[in-house]
């Protein structure tokens, strides 16, 4: 991200964006929730990416450079907050659990005019008590810092299917996994296997968005058998793939 684009408010709208368009890089002075309604949205700052499909909504705090691309046909609800509420305590972008109730006054607080009228400071008002009951999700994709894991990311990546151990990556390299995995630990927070299945998670929920058949998805994201992506799938969203898809 070298331009950065500076909106000091947050906007307050219901935006659609064709599959494959974005927003680039830009900053808000205020908090924002970014919600799909339709389709799965992905936000990429310099720490990772995060990809949320309707079940879930995605926190970015005031200041946060990030960016936005459109997986499907997207329904993009952003909701703009000043900074001073941030009923999650949150500092960095989260991914939220969207009930059926908090998706319906998502959905309704923007798509009403952006006015001081008491119905919409009473709207606004449930909407921060429902985010503080909401679930915060672990799918962020964080994005390394060691330049010896990213060339190991970067090859899984480009093929999530790469089924090679750590240490048949390493080979390729020039590291150990002993290296490696330590590596994983201390720049990015968790193991290689869980790394590599957040990053199969975000790759299916784009090619989903995508309306490709589940079998297909499963093989080209590596899992090794279709009942094994979907159980690793309502594990992560609460729903199976097919449900998701439709």
């Amino acid at each position: 991200m070298t331009e950065v684009r500076h909106t000091p408010v947050a906007p307050t709208r219901t935006q659609r964006l064709a599959s494959g368009a974005g927003i680039d890089a830009h900053r808000h002075d205020d908090h924002q929730i970014v919600y799909a309604g339709r389709g799965v949205l992905s936000v990429t700052t310099s720490a990772g990416s995060w990809v949320a499909p309707a079940t879930r909504a995605i926190w970015i705090p005031a200041g946060t450079v990030h960016a936005h691309r459109a997986h499907g046909d997207l329904e993009l609800h952003l909701v703009g907050l000043p900074a001073r509420e941030n009923p999650l305590r949150l500092d960095t972008p989260t991914v939220l659990a969207v009930s059926p109730l908090l998706r319906e006054l998502i959905i309704a607080f923007t798509r009403t005019e952006d006015d001081d009228s008491p119905e919409r400071r009473r709207l606004c008002a449930v909407l921060l008590d429902q985010l503080q009951t909401s679930v915060q999700q672990p799918l962020h994709l964080p994005t390394p810092r060691s330049p010896l894991l990213r060339t190991v990311c970067d090859l899984l990546q480009s093929d999530p299917s790469d089924n090679r151990t750590l240490a048949e990556l390493g080979r390729e390299v020039g590291a150990s996994d002993r290296t490696l995995s330590r590596l994983y630990s201390t720049d990015l927070g968790m193991t290689f296997p869980q790394w590599r299945t957040q990053l199969r998670l975000h790759h299916a929920l784009i090619l989903l968005a995508e309306k490709m058949p589940v079998t297909k998805v499963a093989h080209q994201c590596g899992w090794s058998s279709t009942s094994a992506f979907i159980d690793v799938f309502r594990r992560a969203f609460g729903h199976t793939p097919g449900t998701h898809s439709r």
